[in-house]
């Protein structure tokens, strides 16, 4: 087993290891719960390379695309398990806590490679040194987790951390992609670019609708999770 798919593999378990910590948390540690975080797990798998296949035409995996096929798919199962109660927040942490340990995993694999530059931190990777883009992501994953963990604190409406979750990942993703490796789709801008700008205005507009007073609902669970 190479390195990088032992730093894959604990990006995964880091990231479940999150999710249920913060099931627990919010008194959420049920089994309609548990089967939502596999469907998020094999969804996002799934349409990771599945999203890098049909986009970048080449083997790997898109965080980006298994956010987009694990949402869906957490949908879906909710629907048909009738769990009406929002869970995005286990989610954003499970996403962040994950990302911050498996970038590593990209770093030691040799993907998602950032472009020449002369700076002092500069990694030598495909015959140049070039930005480390692969800490970057990670550094910055390990940021916004903080962040997430310290507004979990206050009292904010349910999927209030999902969506600053989204926020601040799209925006830190549009801005290391500055230095990564990657051909530009329209406008010097590359497609990840204009999927985080996508995402900045979906989270911006659902977060408009958490103006209501912070309520807190997680000391009584309903009882269809």
């Amino acid at each position: 087993m190479t390195l990088s798919a032992i730093c894959y593999g604990a990006g995964y378990l880091t990231g479940l290891t999150a999710f249920w910590w913060m099931a627990c948390r919010r008194r959420l540690a049920t089994q309609g719960v548990l089967l939502l975080m596999l469907a998020g797990l094999i969804g996002g798998l799934a349409s990771a390379n599945l999203a890098q296949r049909l986009v970048a035409g080449t083997e790997g995996k898109t965080v980006l695309g298994a956010v987009a096929g694990g949402w869906l798919c957490v949908a879906l199962c909710k629907r048909g398990l009738g769990i009406r109660r929002p869970l995005g927040d286990l989610f954003a942490v499970a996403l962040s806590a994950g990302e911050a340990v498996g970038r590593w995993g990209c770093f030691f694999g040799g993907c998602c490679y950032g472009r020449p530059t002369g700076v002092p931190w500069a990694i030598w990777q495909h015959g140049a040194w070039r930005h480390p883009t692969q800490v970057y992501l990670s550094l910055a994953a390990l940021a916004i987790l903080i962040a997430l963990v310290r507004t979990e604190r206050r009292s904010l409406p349910e999927n209030g951390l999902f969506y600053l979750q989204g926020l601040l990942y799209c925006a830190a993703r549009f801005l290391i992609e500055c230095w990564r490796e990657s051909p530009p789709l329209a406008l010097s801008l590359s497609a990840a670019q204009w999927a985080c700008l996508a995402g900045l205005g979906f989270f911006a507009w659902k977060a408009q609708g958490l103006k209501q007073p912070a309520r807190r609902l997680a000391a009584q669970p309903e009882r269809s999770l």
